[in-house]
Order: structure tokens, then sequence, then C-alpha cells
């Protein structure tokens, strides 16, 4: 597993974490004055009113100010008064005693407990509640205080999952690692954070100079820039003292054009701009170091997700909580040059105008909001700009968030690809095929959308060969936005071939670090260690520390006796950079498990079960950490603690298709092959969409002897991975058994597509086309 994925939002997010007791309350006092002074060069924001009065009244009513505080009657909106709310079976009673804010829920050991808040998270729409227990883990409840109005259905306690009930074992009840602050939160939510995770006593004593959002978390620590500005503002002293400062972009002038009503002109984009600062935190990325400051590229502290099929639709609208980084970065706006504060103040957060009055800032009034341009008259219930090309969602309830990429309206990918649109997200009651006519007949029939990568990555995700053409193309576009370049990289793996290898080597020399950093995954564990280490080797020295990490997990298994001193020296420094960016995340069962694996390829198998272990005692019920440590015994010789591994796993998840394979596998080495049948048949019910499973699950059956039961697993398998190699292998060699030459022509002429490069498929898709 890579590192987990850190997510926040400037109003409200889902966090969580580990709480591996039952909660009691906590000094909140004594955890502020703790707190206060961990970082001696923040100053906190009240320091900066004096010089910035206007800049810090804006702040003060912003969502940052309000991203956290000390639950006080004057921060806590929800109601107390004794209030019951219930969800499944899960009931929860909000009341106070005195100062304090109580709630009798559920708590790991599925009984009712009292747990007191500690602190308010996020303001609007939502407010959240976090408990903190004893050995210093913060934790969200799952319960959450609507604060919209109520005649706009708000004022009212809702559960933040209440389409299912949520028992003490799901990793994402309240008190679990999935709903954890100190990890999942606390970098977004407060200033200068230090997590302080002491994993030999498994506790944190997490530290922050500010709660909240507050002037530093974006101008960097200020004390000595306080000091400049009370010691005469000496115009020499770079940055008037601040250690540094976000990439400033060149001016532009966006007076839209009289021609097309857009503007004409374009800006660079500077590294480590003002995007990079807010992706800091709207953004989906793992974290790989606390050591952050404005006009660093994300990269050198985060590692952002790719526009994976979990977390986008094909197309890259958004789909899982991704916030807006991502989305924006895929814009036509993004590439011109566009910046947050273009359209949002700084420091207050707010549009600078009320909605569309923000595009028309560029964009000319009486060519977009016409009837020509929109499709609809003009009114109060016409679309605007923003339903048009900023499709919302609703997260953790009641939290309506808008897609920020600034898309044309597509629904006739919602016809041939099935993602969604904004045309039917009013249009509910018409079918996609009614607003695509009627988009074609507005602007005609060819669309002009800056996002064209949909088709690609859809044909991709379903194994289809004619991708592979479609991928390369876009990852070898400059003029494609940088993340859809590196996804394409990494989907273009699915389809292997010299025009990918080739696509992918030279990806390591682009000069975007996304693409480095999909081309050091996709290419190098493939490739002998010679090669790998010709082709990474230069990436240790990267600028980027995300690249370099990545260039030490390829080198893993290199020799340091092969190479030469300086080159020993530099692999030895990423090795212990990756090593530590992975420590920072050791109260994570997946930040164990990516440091194990990497400790096993380095040759260090006791180290490596150690981390699996560290890891199964956070977070029992990781399955993906007990199949690699019954890997690691198997490896070893010790199927019997393979077996126990696994078995282990299934009991805490019964569900895990992983481990039900697994054990399937161990079982087969044991020669236990009806006990192992059940177990691959259980994996390919409970993980429908994995062709692996149903490839060895037909293999097994074979093997028994069980050939109408192979024929019928085959079959379906096929059905739904059409263009899955080794189903198609199996396929083909039962064919040509039969001397079945219709049936064996296509398969093999679909194999042959799918590896081009490969003579002695190509020629038997040939002779058999000819005997067909």
């Amino acid at each position: 597993m890579k590192a987990a994925t850190r997510f926040a939002s400037s109003s409200a997010c889902v966090c969580a974490i580990f709480g591996l007791l039952v909660a009691a309350p906590c000094d909140v006092a004594a955890q502020e004055k703790s707190s206060a002074p961990s970082v001696p060069l923040y100053v906190g924001s009240k320091n900066c009113a004096g010089c910035h009065a206007g800049e810090t009244a804006a702040w003060k009513k912003s969502h940052h100010a309000a991203a956290m505080t000390v639950a006080t009657h004057e921060t806590v909106h929800g109601d107390f008064n004794n209030a019951i709310a219930e969800s499944h079976g899960s009931k929860g009673r909000f009341y106070r005693e005195v100062e304090k804010f109580l709630v009798e829920t559920e708590g790991r050991d599925g009984k009712a407990n009292r747990f007191e808040v500690s602190h308010t998270f996020g303001v609007e729409p939502l407010q959240q509640y976090l408990v903190t227990f004893p050995d210093g883990r913060l934790q969200a409840l799952p319960w959450a205080w609507d604060t919209r109005p109520k005649e706009a259905g708000g004022q009212r306690w809702i559960h933040l999952y209440p389409d299912r009930p949520m028992p003490g074992t799901d990793p994402l009840h309240w008190t679990r690692y999935m709903q954890n602050w100190n990890f999942m939160c606390a970098e977004c939510h407060t200033t200068g954070l230090h997590k302080n995770y002491d994993a030999a006593n498994d506790r944190f004593n997490t530290s922050f100079s500010e709660v909240g959002v507050g002037c530093e978390s974006c101008h960097g620590p200020g004390a000595e820039h306080v000091a400049w500005a009370n010691s005469g503002r000496d115009s020499h002293v770079a940055n008037k003292g601040f250690a540094a400062t976000h990439a400033r972009r060149e001016h532009v002038d966006w007076a839209p054009d009289p021609k097309t009503a857009s503007p004409k002109q374009s800006a660079s984009r500077p590294i480590g701009d003002e995007v990079d600062l807010c992706a800091h935190c709207h953004s989906r990325r793992g974290q790989i170091s606390e050591d952050w400051r404005p006009g660093r590229p994300l990269t050198d502290t985060h590692t952002p997700a790719l526009l994976t099929q979990e977390l986008f639709e094909d197309d890259g609208q958004m789909k899982d909580e991704v916030f807006n980084d991502h989305p924006f970065k895929q814009s036509l706006m993004y590439a011109k040059g566009v910046i947050c504060s273009d359209c949002h103040n700084p420091h207050s957060g707010k549009l600078k105008a009320a909605r569309t009055e923000v595009c028309l800032q560029c964009h000319q009034a009486d060519r977009f909001s016409s009837a020509a341009h929109t499709g609809h008259q003009s009114g109060p219930n016409a679309p605007d700009c923003v339903s048009c090309h900023m499709r919302s969602r609703t997260y953790m309830v009641v939290d309506e968030r808008h897609d920020h990429s600034f898309r044309v309206p597509r629904p006739d990918l919602s016809v041939t690809l099935g993602v969604p649109n904004t045309c039917n997200a009013c249009h509910k009651d018409k079918p996609a095929e009614w607003a695509a006519q009627a988009i074609e007949r507005w602007h005609g029939p060819h669309r002009k959308g800056f996002q064209n990568w949909a088709e690609a990555f859809h044909k991709a995700r379903l194994g289809e060969p004619v991708a592979r053409e479609l991928l390369l193309k876009l990852a070898n576009d400059p003029a494609t936005p940088a993340v859809a370049r590196a996804t394409a990289i990494s989907e273009a793996q699915r389809l292997p071939s010299i025009s990918v290898e080739q696509a992918t080597i030279k990806a390591l020399n682009d000069a975007d670090p996304l693409l480095r950093i999909a081309a050091l995954r996709a290419l190098l564990p493939s490739l002998p260690p010679d090669q790998r280490w010709r082709r990474a080797n230069p990436l240790l020295s990267d600028s980027v520390k995300a690249v370099r990490l990545e260039a030490a997990v390829a080198l893993a298994d290199q020799s340091v006796e092969a190479v030469s001193t300086e080159d020993r020296a530099r692999l030895e420094a990423a090795w212990a950079e990756y090593e530590a960016s992975q420590r920072l995340n050791a109260d994570r069962p997946d930040g164990c498990a990516n440091l194990a694996g990497f400790l096993l390829r380095r040759g260090k198998p006791t180290e490596a079960e150690a981390e699996y272990l560290a890891g199964l005692r956070l977070e029992p019920s990781a399955t993906p950490l007990s199949v690699n440590l019954a890997d690691l015994y198997r490896v070893q010789g010790k199927e019997a603690e393979s077996e126990k591994a696994l078995r282990e796993a299934i009991a805490l998840s019964p569900d895990a298709a992983a481990a039900h394979h697994a054990l399937g596998l161990s079982l087969i080495r044991q020669k236990r092959y009806l006990e192992a049948i059940s177990e691959l048949d259980r994996a390919t019910e409970l993980a429908p969409g994995e062709s692996r499973f149903a490839y060895v699950y037909v293999v097994a059956l074979n093997s028994l002897d069980r050939a109408q039961d192979a024929r019928a697993a085959l079959d379906k398998a096929l059905r739904r991975f059409p263009f899955d190699p080794q189903l198609l292998q199996l396929e083909l060699q039962d064919a040509l058994q039969a001397q079945d030459t219709k049936r064996a022509a296509p398969v093999a002429r679909t194999l042959a597509e799918l590896a081009p490069d490969d003579a002695e498929i190509a020629r038997l898709a040939a002779a058999l086309e000819k005997l067909r």
C-alpha cells in the first residue's frame, strides 16, 4: 500500500484516526498551554493585527479561523440541551455540565459511554466535534451539527455515515484510525503542527502554535517578520523577515478580448506559486515531511494523488473528497495562469463577487449570459456559469462542493462513457441523450472542452488495446495538464509495449515532478537491477523530495558494493530520507506496510516483519498487512505461520477477498486442494472486479480436472474482463486444444493487439485468420 492520502477542508472534513481505548476527558486548557510554545518561530495571528487590521478582520470571519477551536459556549453551535439523535441503532445524547460539552454514544467496545468534547471542527455547513483521549489521540465523533438554517433543513444532529451501521470493528468507526485527527486532519486545521507520534509507546504528543488556520499557516513562521517590523523595517532584509514567500506571478491583463469575450493573455506559472500554497491543504495527497514553507513545490513535502478511478470519474470530475487542487489543475484557467486569489479573497476566503459576477471579471456578460450561449432564457431560475461549469457533489450529508475544473457540459460523455454531467444534475427527469442533443443543437456537433482524456482513461480501465495510443498521445502532449499526463503514464502500464516503455522513460526527465514520480513507479519494478540503476540513479539527487523518495524505493534492492563511493552516499541518503518519511507516518498501518516492503527489498526481513506486526497492532483488521506478512512467512518457508496469519485476518474481516485468495494459495502449497478451491472461489465472489483472482481460480479448477467448472468460471470471467491477457491465454489454449479455429482466431487477434511487440502471437493470429 502507498502512504495513506490525507485530506482536509477549510470548513469541515471527514477527520479521524486510531482510538485504541474508550476515551476519557482531558484537560483542554492544559493541552492548549502545552501546545503553544512548541514552535518558537511562530508568534500567532494576534501579533499580526497591529499592522494588518483589515486582513485580520476579514480572517476572523473566515472558515480558516474557525477550522478548529477550543469548545466553549461561544464556539459550539450544536444543541447540547439534552438533544437525542439516532442512526442504524447508534444513539447520541448531547448535554452540558457547567462548562463541559458532553456526548453519550457508543465507544469502540459498542457500549454507551460519555465523552467530553474538547474542540469544535469546522463551522459551515456543519460543525464536527473532537474528543481528546488520554494517549494524545483526538478522534472525530460520528455526529455533526448541521449549521444551515432550519428552513434549509439544518439545525439538527446528523450522523456522517447515515446509510449503514457503524460497529466498533469497522475501520470507519469514530474511535479508529480512519477518524483520527492527529493524522487525518490536524495539519490543515491548526498552525505550525508537529504530530509527535511515539511509536514505542503508541502515543501522541501533538503540538501546534495556534489552533485553527492562522496567518502563519500560509505566510510561514512570523517571528523574524515581527522583529523586522519592530526594528525600522530595513528594506535590505529579504522577504521582510520571512524565511520564504510563495512565488509571485508576473503581471497579467485579464481584460476580455472583443473577438472571444475572454482574456487573450496568459501568464507563466512559477514553481511554488500561490496555487501550490493553497494545495498544501486543499488537495488529496500524502504527507512525506512536516518541513513545509511557502514558495516550495507541493511535491517537496507531499505526494499528490493521480486521477485514479477511486477518486475521480474517467473524465477527471471529482468523485471522492479530493478538494479543489486536482480539479483546478485540470482546468484551462489554471493553464492560462489563473490563481486562487483571482476569484477568492485570500483572507476571508469568500468570493470577490457573487457567483457569476466573479466570472464576469474576465468574461463578457453580453456573450456568456445570452441564451445563445446558455441555451436558456434569462430569468431567476436560469442556470449561470457556476451551475453549468462547476458541477457539484454533496459530501458529509450536507456539504455541497463545486468541481473547480471549469469544464464544458458533456452529456455526450454520459451517453458513451457513463460519467455524470451537469445538465442532468438539474434535469433529473431527462435522459443524458436528451441533454446531449440539446447541447448539439446549441453549439454544433463538435465538443471543444479542454479536458480530453475521458475516452483514454475509460478504455484503459477496461483494458481495451485502443487505449494505448490515446494514452501515449496524452502523455506526450505538453499542453495536457501534468496531473492528466502523469495519470496517462500510470494507466498505460496496463497495456505494456515498447512504445509505452519509451514514453515512460521519457517521463523520467519531464520538467514536472508528477511525471517523474509516475514514471518511477510505473517503469522500474519490471526492469532488471542494472537497467533500474541506470534509469533511476540520476533522480536520487532530484531537487524535489517526492521524486527522490520514489527513486529510493525503486532502488531499494540495489547493491551498494556495485556502485561508486559517491553514488553509495547518494543512495544511502535517499534510503534514509525515505525511511524518515515513513517513520513520520508510523501511526498508520499503511505507513508500517510501506516501510516493511522497503526493508524487505533492502534484505532486512526481520525488521520488515517487525513493521508488519506493528501495523497490525495499530489496526488488527488491516488485511493488506496480514497478506504481506503471510507472504513473508511463505518466502521464509513458514507455511503454518502464513496460514495462521491469514486465518486471523479472515476472522477479523470475513469479507477480505485478498486474505481468502492468499489463504487459497497457501492451502494449494500444502496440497489441501479442496479447502483451497473453496477459498479461491470465495475470493472471486467477494472481489468480482479482480481479474487475477478469477484467473487463479480457473487454473486451480483445471488442475483438479474440474473441466466443466473451469469452463463456466472462465466464461464468466471473460464476460467481465474481455481484454485480460491471462484469461485470454487460457481461452486461446482451450480453443487450440479443441481445434476450434473459429473461436481461437479472434482471441489470438486480441492478444496480438494487447502485445504488439510479440512476434510469436502475431504470427499465430495471422495463421489462424487464414484458417478461418
